[in-house]
Formats: structure tokens, sequence, C-alpha cells
């Protein structure tokens, strides 16, 4: 059983700096993981190896980070074993289901029984991350379930929860393809826009968005929504991803990011010394990076957050 830590909560600000601006590094990656793993000839990554890869990820990027969202697998008991994070640095939970549900080949919401605001507190969280994928406009047959709305509603259900227990609740949403679709860029940019206005009726305390493509796609995330977002790194080129945080606060008036692979991807099976050297140097030179380009540029969440 991992070590129990306890944790002060304080709204976002748990997970922002002390300017109301977020810099988390993302480390909850489970499957994704594993697959990081078997692409560097790791086909059957063990606990160990996954406990490992996660505690020394936090241990180097978790002193220039206003947060980390980890996994309650792994990733929990990495840094609440080692007492690896620093007090500046809050930590997020994902409380998801890994295995997302399926209705003839589209994600359908499935949560996950037990992890709940209560439950992520318990593990000394100051913030619950739950990851949902939508949608809109798809077409519903007769007799057929209306995923986009069961999203919705599966979201208000975990904010209500998050609210009645203080602790903020920080939604994550992919968009996906409707089986057989290839997407345009322009499709791309509605769904993430459409998505974010159906989430923001449900007021979380923070989105966690993907890019929308474009400069007027952040424009419209701006015009649309009335709670802070935060750009996710979607493990794009590091130098891609600086591109993303600059057009999303600019013209988007996103209040930070949440990134992972973009920072730390290449230590995926290194041995330890190279891992720790590697994570000690380009990472964490990314990392502050990130951390300079939204100075003056994200706009803090207090200001973000209209009513």
């Amino acid at each position: 059983m991992s070590k129990v830590v306890t944790r002060p909560i304080n709204g976002l600000n748990s997970i922002a700096n002390s300017e109301g601006i977020f810099s988390i590094v993302a480390m909850d990656q489970r499957n994704t993981l594993k697959r990081m793993f078997a692409a560097v000839g790791v086909p059957n990554a063990t606990d160990q190896d996954m406990f490992s890869a996660k505690t020394a990820v936090a241990s180097a990027l978790s002193k220039s980070a206003s947060g980390i969202l980890l996994d309650p697998t792994w990733g929990v008991p990495a840094v609440n074993d080692n007492d690896v994070l620093p007090s500046t640095c809050g930590l997020l939970i994902s409380a998801e289901n890994p295995n997302r549900g399926d209705f003839n080949g589209e994600p359908r919401p499935s949560p996950m029984p037990g992890q709940d605001a209560a439950w992520v507190k318990s593990l000394g969280g100051q913030a619950v991350k739950v990851l949902v994928s939508m949608h809109p406009g798809r077409p519903i047959k007769f007799g057929e379930p209306d995923l986009t709305t069961e999203t919705v509603a599966l979201v208000q259900s975990i904010v209500d929860d998050c609210r009645a227990q203080g602790i903020p609740s920080v939604i994550e949403n992919l968009i996906y393809a409707l089986p057989g679709q290839e997407l345009t860029d322009q499709q791309k940019e509605d769904l993430i826009v459409e998505s974010a206005i159906l989430l923001n009726v449900t007021k979380p305390d923070l989105l966690k968005l993907e890019f929308p493509m474009t400069e007027r796609g952040c424009k419209r995330i701006a015009d649309g929504i009335t709670v802070p977002w935060a750009v996710l790194s979607a493990g794009v080129a590091f130098d891609r991803f600086k591109q993303v945080i600059t057009i999303s606060c600019d013209a988007g008036g996103a209040s930070g990011f949440i990134a992972g692979r973009s920072i730390w991807k290449e230590a995926i099976g290194m041995n330890p010394q190279e891992q720790k050297t590697f994570l000690t140097t380009t990472a964490i030179q990314r990392l502050d990076e990130l951390n300079a380009t939204v100075v003056g540029r994200a706009v803090p969440w207090q200001k973000a957050t209209r009513a």
C-alpha cells in the first residue's frame, strides 16, 4: 500500500504558480507509456519499469513545475513513497477509466467506480483530472444513445462531486473522428471549439484542451468559454509546442500549459544514468523554456474566470 501524504488544497492556486499560471507536467500515461516502452524495445514493461519512469520524471521536473499530473496506479505511489514533490508543485490525479467504453467504434463515457473526489483527496491529490472524448454533432440513429449528451452529463456529475468535496476539477477533452472518417483541419478546429463550449456549461475549474489548430480557433475558444483553460501538448515536437503555447495564450487567453511527452519522451527506455542526465539537462531546459514562454503572455486563471 502506498504511503499516505496529505497536501493542502487551495483551489486552483494549489496547481498554479504564484502568478496564477499553470505550468503542469503530465506523466499520467498508462497504456500510452507501455506503448512507448514497446517502441524502444521493452515489449512488456513491468510495474517496476513504470514506477521507475514516473519517479525519475517527477524527481527531475517537479521543482520547475506548478503541478504534476499523475495516474493512481504507478505515478501517485512513485511520488508519495519517495517524497519527491516540493511544496511548490501541486498534485493532480487522473480519476478516469484507462479503458474507455465503446459504442460501435466510438468512445463512450465510462466512469471509474470508486475514483471520486474524496478518493483523490485521500491520496494527497490537490485536483481531480478526468479525460473524456467528444464529437459534437455526431448523427444519432433512433434507439441509439446520444454520446455527447452522456459525456456532458458525466462531466457535470464529476464537477459537482469535486465542488462538494472542495477540490478543483480539471476536465480534459480529446476529439475523435467517426468510424471511417478522416477529419480535415477545419473539422478538427470546429470539434475542439464546440466541445469546449459544451463542457464550459458544466463549469469545471479548468479545461485541458487540444490546440484548436489556428489563431482563429483560439479566438473562438476565448470568446466561447468562461472558465480558464490550459493547452495540452499531445506529444508534438517541442519547438512546435512552444508555438502552440504562444498562439494559445496570445489569441486564446490560455492560462498556461499541461505538457508531457513533448518534454520528457526521449527518457523512456534509457538506462538510469542516461535517463537522469537527460531529464536534468534537456528536459528541465525544455520546461524552463516553456515557463519563460508563458511569462507576460498567459492569462492568470483568476482573470480568465468569468461569470
